[in-house]
């Protein structure tokens, strides 16, 4: 039995099928149009780091052939062959694309599917229509990705209005443009030089590879003055002297600047402007860390960007948002009397707001530090006051800490569980201690963010460690005994609440 899959959803491949020889299949129904449908195998960067991983109708098959073009069958507009365990360990991701060859939108899709086959078995399928898009002119479909030591399958539909060029650019790639023939010199005979006897032909540039398609450029035959430059062929005119030294190479004339992506780096030479001096601010659009979600990027430390889209709604902090792109809605989230009554008797009650729509909505709180946390099917502890943001799908419920010393007994937290992510913030740069069963872990309460669920809080005991404290103050902190499996942890903020 097929699985349906919705837009975003993540799944083991292992959940779907015990087989690691895939066929995925892509249906994209439009009147009207017609499809490029790609596959670029990613390295641990999502870039497109060797061009021989880029599958498509001019390359049909990677070096290895352990991703393989099939063309059209079986009703679907293009498939292909994935064998994976002949991937290289350098490919981490598979994302499968489609482009608009020639004018047209996303939107006027009528249907469309991307579909797992396993021994003639269909074992999943992710459908959408045109309406999950709107001006965009190339989508990536899905990905297939390692996560752990095993493969899994993401259903992305995220589409980019530039086309194939915005793809490309957004893999790493580039897409060249052909250029004019330049008209042929008159054929003359060759000026006479006294010295030296030849003059070296200018070399091609090196950057003029075509995606794909690799085309061997010849070793320069001496040192050029500007490594990195192109350098322009300036034809000769019949019967011109040249001077007895080398002939000086014209200089390059300065690229214009590039738009920032996010990820290039700050070190090569810019020219002045305000643009280029705000250019480390500009908003960034992928995560560089493998291991984080790619909805949630974070612009910098205390700055975190979601990606909304359409069933898969965020829950926030009241007042958290500092901007959003695109469309956006922004509701009072209910907790419900039972909820909000524990809350209140407890200390944990969250005051969210529930944000959804399709776009880009900021994050912050009064310039905490902020950190991205992926559960996969695990449970996560922290205190209410340390939580800015989740998935709405995520699980969570008030957890009761109980000890001897701490006040009325005890203290409460909550407990998240499930697939998604939780946005934790801390005063400071935090420190992620590990939890064993020997020797102990004891943490100051006031000091502690969050601990790995599979983490024993066994006892507490009053320490007289307040910088505050003075003779006749009472004040005192409790610190918690920690202890559990190894890859258990527990997570410390350098700040007393």
């Amino acid at each position: 039995m097929s699985r349906e899959l919705a837009k975003a959803s993540r799944v083991r491949i292992s959940e779907l099928t015990a087989s690691t020889e895939l066929y995925l299949g892509v249906h994209i129904a439009a009147p009207g149009l017609s499809f490029d449908i790609s596959c670029f195998g990613l390295d641990a960067d999502e870039r497109l780091s060797d061009d021989r991983y880029f599958v498509f109708f001019n390359q049909p098959a990677s070096p290895e052939r352990s991703i393989r073009l099939l063309g059209a069958q079986d009703g679907d507009s293009e498939s292909f062959a994935v064998a994976l365990p002949a991937v290289p360990e350098a490919v981490h991701k598979l994302a499968l694309t489609a482009t608009i060859d020639g004018d047209g939108q996303m939107s006027q899709v009528a249907s469309g599917h991307v579909r797992i086959v396993a021994g003639g078995t269909e074992v999943g399928r992710y459908s959408f229509t045109g309406a999950e898009f709107s001006t965009e002119r190339a989508v990536m479909l899905a990905d297939v990705y390692r996560r752990g030591g095993e493969w899994r399958f993401a259903a992305v539909g995220q589409g980019f209005d530039g086309g194939l060029r915005a793809l490309l650019e957004n893999f790493g790639g580039e897409a060249l443009e052909d250029e004019p023939a330049e008209p042929a010199a008159p054929a003359a005979a060759p000026p006479f030089v006294p010295a030296p006897p030849f003059v070296p032909a200018p070399q091609q540039a090196p950057d003029a590879t075509l995606l794909a398609v690799p085309v061997p450029t010849a070793a320069p035959t001496a040192p050029q003055p500007y490594p990195d430059a192109t350098l322009l062929a300036v034809p000769v005119p019949p019967g011109a002297a040249l001077p007895p030294a080398a002939p000086a190479v014209p200089p390059q004339p300065p690229a214009p600047p590039q738009p920032y992506d996010g990820l290039q780096s700050y070190g090569a030479p810019q020219p002045a402007g305000v643009r280029i001096s705000l250019t480390k601010y500009a908003e960034l659009t992928k995560y560089a860390e493998p291991t984080a979600s790619p909805d949630w990027v974070k612009q910098n430390d205390k700055l975190v960007r979601v990606n909304l889209t359409k069933g898969r709604d965020v829950l926030a902090l009241q007042g958290s948002m500092v901007a959003y792109q695109g469309k956006a809605d922004f509701a009072h989230e209910s907790s419900g009397m039972l909820r909000k009554l524990v809350g209140n008797l407890t200390g944990q009650q969250l005051k969210l707001m529930r944000i959804t729509g399709e776009g880009q909505v900021f994050l912050a709180d009064e310039a905490c530090d902020l950190h991205v946390v992926r559960l996969e099917g695990d449970s996560f502890c922290v205190g209410s006051d340390r939580v800015l943001a989740f998935e709405a799908g995520l699980e969570h419920e008030v957890r009761r800490i109980e000890g001897e010393g701490l006040p009325n007994g005890g203290f409460f937290t909550l407990q998240f569980s499930g697939h998604g992510t939780v946005v934790v913030k801390t005063n400071g740069v935090p420190v992620v201690l590990p939890v064993t069963p020997t020797p102990e872990t004891y943490v100051d309460v006031q000091a502690l963010v969050a601990w790995s669920r599979g983490s024993q809080v066994i006892t507490t005991a009053p320490v007289r460690i307040r910088r505050s404290a003075y003779a006749g103050h009472a004040a005192e902190s409790y610190s918690l005994q920690f202890r559990g499996a190894p890859g258990n942890f527990v997570v410390v903020q350098p700040f007393e609440v």
